[in-house]
């Protein structure tokens, strides 16, 4: 196999400092600082920051000013820290929903100690059920399975290793990256979302709408991903956006399409203005017909795509993962037996660690009292599917962030799943009272927040094994990572989810699910389990998604890539997309060069890095400074996107921000026809 043929940039046999309690200490105030960043993204728009590269680069930064760490000390450094950000967004996505159930009393278990503990216990699912497949996922399929952010991550620790032109590549495409977002997201100089959308009465394409999130880490991701997965994943966001909302639109009435986002929790009643699309009472009309119709039923359809993608993902993954936990087995015989050494590079933490470890949480789950639960017998139960769906979901989340990253990791999609899963089994058992609404969200919640850290924890051990880190000292600091962000994580929420004085008069108790806290994600799940459970569920649309993995497969096509394009909106996979689309062009032109360069050290894949590492780390610090009343207000003072749109209109705007993109896009492709440095 080529995976044989990999050398790592440290040596197996190499002693060098690795886990100190500087470097964890470290990694574990930045899991602090991302966690809450990602805590307030989330709540107010659904969406996440990636840590891992930012984390490094900081690293690196304080590495040359005081702390003098070596490459694998700052390799420990984010990786404990990325258990932040995955952990605060399976938070956030699904937990707040325990405000929106049927019963008011379900509000009660939205309490800083429930919160925590199923931060943590979601955290060490995802890592405890990482480390058996570790070497199925990472190892050998380390030439299938890119990692986008893992690999990106691993190339800014090298550059800022071996300095000189490496890091200079590297760090002028953050620089680059950085100085564009501000321009972007603090000045609003480039709109972030331009879009195009015909008309709804339009002969030929009615409510067809191309968009793009001109972001400099998707074009970043794009170019890190390549062409074939790029390509891919935009396919089934055009099956979306120019295939189903052109026939719904033609089909589908207004009025019954909000009603359907009524049903789902979007929209309050036919009377009142707002909700996706922009629904007018008035004219019965909407000013986005497009997303309206996307979060009517694309999404549905989506997820339904996604859990099949997932499904046959795993049964082909199943002979790989089998012969990963023989491996393990077999390293658990050899240590009993004291032979067998195997290389610093190849030890991860015992089998049996992970055995034990997942027989503690169920016993945990069913005895610890703040989980909602009718009885050690019921709670048994919600601890085993909780290992249930973990051990698949985990597998498909980790090959989900191995072909797009983690930033694009469909999160909320797999806990649809696993929420209609849970759900389905409690109908069967005759669970179909309010009372058990809760305890489908602890699955949900504990599942989401598993997927996101076992998507983490795949980026930081794919870095680890390009940088030859020990796979058992990282594990062991994403135990530790996963722990102190909890702690942290569950009291930035409550923090936010402090009423104002003018809530409080409106007898408001909660900030989250209000306008200041909307907190999209989790009210759609909390929807989803009333509407199962009631049996109020449309089907049909799930089962259309599932159809269609089924066919991509068939053609041999990857359903899971293709899904995932479906679920995500085009204007995340087509700036992805024109990124892939570059390293393909890249590659044509470049195709008769050496080929003995080592890959992520190329001047494309350091730039495009540094694309992904400078767009993340603006959006976690404009995240922050939004997240102070006063410098929120000050900076809409500095907000000229209402001077610009004046001067230009709307599409105009648009059309300057889509320009400044590509010649970006046009930056990174002459870096990377740059010729190579000898290494």
């Amino acid at each position: 196999m080529s995976d044989k043929k990999f050398t790592p940039f440290i040596a197996p046999d190499q002693v060098m400092k690795e886990f100190t309690w500087k470097a964890v200490i470290t990694g574990a105030c930045f899991g602090i600082i991302f966690g809450a960043a990602t805590v307030y993204l989330a709540l107010k728009a659904g969406l996440t920051v990636s840590a891992s590269i930012p984390i490094a680069v900081m690293s690196i930064a304080l590495s040359r000013l005081f702390l003098k760490t070596t490459i694998l000390e700052n390799n420990i450094i984010q990786t404990t820290g990325s258990a932040g950000e995955s952990i605060a967004a399976g938070v956030v996505f699904t937990l707040p929903g325990f405000l929106f159930l049927s019963e008011t009393t379900s509000a009660d278990y939205f309490n800083y100690l429930t919160i925590l503990v199923l931060a943590i216990f979601g955290g060490m699912l995802g890592t405890l059920m990482m480390i058996p497949l570790r070497s199925a996922l990472i190892v050998k399929e380390h030439e299938t399975l890119p990692y986008p952010e893992g690999t990106a991550c691993a190339s800014v620790l090298k550059a800022g290793e071996r300095g000189g032109n490496f890091a200079k590549t590297a760090f002028s495409g953050l620089g680059f990256a950085v100085l564009y977002a501000f321009f972007q997201k603090v000045f609003h100089l480039i709109a972030e979302t331009p879009s195009y959308i015909t008309a709804q009465t339009n002969k030929y394409l009615p409510s067809a709408k191309i968009s793009g999130e001109i972001t400099p880490e998707y074009l970043g991701v794009g170019y890190i991903i390549g062409p074939k997965i790029a390509g891919v994943l935009v396919a089934g966001s055009v099956l979306t956006w120019f295939v189903f909302n052109p026939l719904l639109a033609t089909v589908v009435p207004p009025d019954v399409i909000a009603s359907q986002l009524i049903k789902l929790g979007y929209l309050k009643d036919l009377h009142t203005a707002g909700g996706p699309g922009g629904w007018d009472p008035t004219t019965h009309q909407f000013a986005d017909f497009a997303t309206a119709i996307y979060r009517a039923y694309v999404r549905q359809i989506g997820a339904g795509a996604v859990a099949a993608g997932g499904f046959i993902t795993l049964i082909k993954t199943i002979p790989t993962i089998v012969s990963s936990f023989k491996g393990s087995i077999g390293k658990i015989k050899k240590e009993q037996s004291g032979t067998g050494q195997s290389l610093r590079t190849e030890r991860d933490l015992s089998l049996k660690i992970v055995l034990w470890g997942i027989l503690a949480l169920i016993l945990l789950m069913a005895i610890l009292p703040m989980l909602p639960g009718n009885g050690i017998a019921s709670k048994l139960l919600i601890g085993i599917l909780v290992v249930v769906f973990g051990a698949f979901f985990v597998t498909v989340s980790s090959r989900i962030v191995g072909l797009i990253g983690s930033s694009n990791n469909p999160i909320s999609g797999m806990t649809i799943a696993t929420i209609m899963g849970t759900c389905l089994v409690f109908i069967a058992v005759g669970w179909t009272g309010k009372v058990f609404e809760p305890m489908a969200l602890v699955v949900g919640g504990i599942i989401c927040i598993a997927a996101a850290n076992a998507g983490a924890t795949s980026q930081d051990l794919k870095t680890g094994y390009i940088l030859g880190a020990t796979p058992r000292a990282q594990q062991v600091a994403l135990f530790i990572g996963a722990i102190v962000s909890s702690i942290a994580i569950g009291f930035t929420i409550k923090v936010l989810d402090t009423p104002t004085q003018e809530m409080l008069q409106s007898n408001i108790h909660h900030a989250i699910g209000t306008d200041r806290y909307a907190a999209p994600q989790a009210t759609l799940m909390a929807t989803l389990i009333k509407g199962i459970l009631s049996f109020n569920l449309d089907w049909q649309f799930v089962l259309v998604g599932v159809a269609i993995a089924i066919v991509m497969e068939l053609c041999g096509i990857k359903a899971l890539s293709f899904a995932i394009g479906i679920y995500l909106p085009l204007s995340t996979t087509l700036p992805i997309f024109i990124g892939g689309a570059i390293r393909g062009w890249v590659d044509q032109r470049k195709k008769s060069s050496d080929n003995t360069h080592e890959e992520d050290l190329r001047q494309g894949n350091l730039f495009a890095t540094g694309l992904v590492a400078g767009g993340a780390i603006a959006g976690v610090v404009v995240a922050f400074l939004s997240a102070n009343d006063s410098i929120a207000k000050n900076l809409v003072l500095l907000n000229m996107e209402e001077s610009i749109t004046h001067l230009l209109g709307e599409q105009g705007y648009f059309l300057l921000g889509t320009f400044i993109f590509f010649a970006m896009a046009f930056v990174l492709y002459r870096v990377a026809m740059r010729k190579e440095e000898s290494l």
